[in-house]
């Protein structure tokens, strides 16, 4: 699983701010990332220690969201 840098609250305000063209970066925690993240991902939020309430997957080229499937 991956994350927003950006701690969004919701799922909607990802799609709302990649909709209003902002730069959304993504990284995936832990000793097992290899850098940016490219092709498909899977997001998660908010924030730990939070409880997870959203889950979206996307496609990230060189660390950052260019698309949410569907």
């Amino acid at each position: 699983m991956a994350y927003t840098v950006k701690n969004y609250r919701t799922g909607k305000a990802v799609r709302d701010a990649l909709k209003a063209g902002d730069v959304i970066r993504v990284y995936q925690p832990g000793p097992f990332s290899n850098g940016a993240l490219n092709g498909t991902i899977y997001l998660e939020g908010p924030h730990y220690p939070e409880p997870h309430r959203w889950y979206l997957s996307g496609t990230a080229k060189d660390g950052v969201l260019v698309k949410i499937n569907k």
